[in-house]
């Protein structure tokens, strides 16, 4: 187990890992969450999304009222502009009066969770992280065609079970360089090269792999030096119910890998 100087720079990753229902895992303090929070992981359709879904929130008002030196309950939440129309829903962030506190503390974050994982990003520089179960044939074959053309067809030359994974770790690249820039889904799929040749990926950005397990895919991504460099852990999930908190703690994680590298094992 290793924990993190609260002041370092780069960026680093937390898996965290759903717990069964019932466990004493489970037991973690909701306190934290604001009102539309509970609201919503009250109102998610199935109660496993529910329960994900506060999981999530509270690990990230956590480690961001961890590195702030705030209550994480106080944490205040905006919207940057959308680097589209303007408008104020754009990459989620801090609130400048609390983030301007932090000393040089990263306080950019990025969020993603599904499938009983939870995938945080916390940086120097904007960041974007994403996290997927992995692919099934028919939602390869229904959403490849809308990908970058080059992307396509680095695909096609897969055979299907080299499809699905190369699939998955380049939607999970894709969607954390568009939560990275601000833009979402709403930026078009075909817009940006994301495939195996790193060298090709939008300039002023990293993106990388990152292994979760088997059964998932993940990606980071990060705008220019100042978000390497990049650790990976999980997280405890002891550290999100405890009520004197120090500094979180969890295994290392294999390194993030490069998509030039990570092709190789496709």
């Amino acid at each position: 187990m290793s924990a993190p100087d609260r002041a370092a720079g780069g960026t680093e990753l937390w898996l965290v890992r759903q717990p069964s229902t019932g466990t004493a895992a489970d037991d973690f303090d909701r306190t934290v969450l604001d009102d539309a929070e509970r609201d919503r992981a009250g109102t998610c359709r199935r109660s496993e999304g529910g329960r994900l879904y506060a999981l999530a929130h509270i690990a990230l008002r956590r480690l961001l009222g961890h590195r702030l030196g705030l209550p994480a309950a106080e944490i205040l939440f905006v919207r940057e502009p959308c680097p589209g129309c303007g408008e104020p829903h754009g990459r989620p962030a801090v609130h400048p009066d609390q983030a301007g506190r932090a000393g040089g503390v990263p306080t950019h974050f990025s969020l993603s969770h599904g499938s009983g994982l939870v995938l945080l990003g916390l940086s120097s520089a904007p960041v974007g992280v994403d996290v997927e179960q992995l692919p099934g044939a028919e939602t390869v074959q229904i959403c490849a065609p809308a990908l970058h053309p080059d992307e396509y067809t680095e695909l096609t030359a897969l055979d299907d079970t080299e499809r699905r994974h190369a699939f998955g770790r380049l939607w999970t690249r894709k969607e954390a360089y568009l939560k990275g820039i601000g833009t979402g889904l709403s930026r078009g799929l075909s817009a940006d090269y994301l495939g195996t040749d790193a060298a090709r990926h939008p300039e002023g950005w990293a993106v990388r792999d990152l292994h979760c397990d088997p059964g998932h895919v993940a990606a980071v991504a990060w705008r220019g030096t100042a978000g390497g460099p990049v650790t990976a852990r999980s997280l405890a999930l002891r550290w999100l119910s405890e009520q004197e908190l120090g500094a979180p703690h969890g295994a290392l994680l294999p390194p993030p890998a490069s998509s030039r590298r990570e092709a190789t094992h496709a």
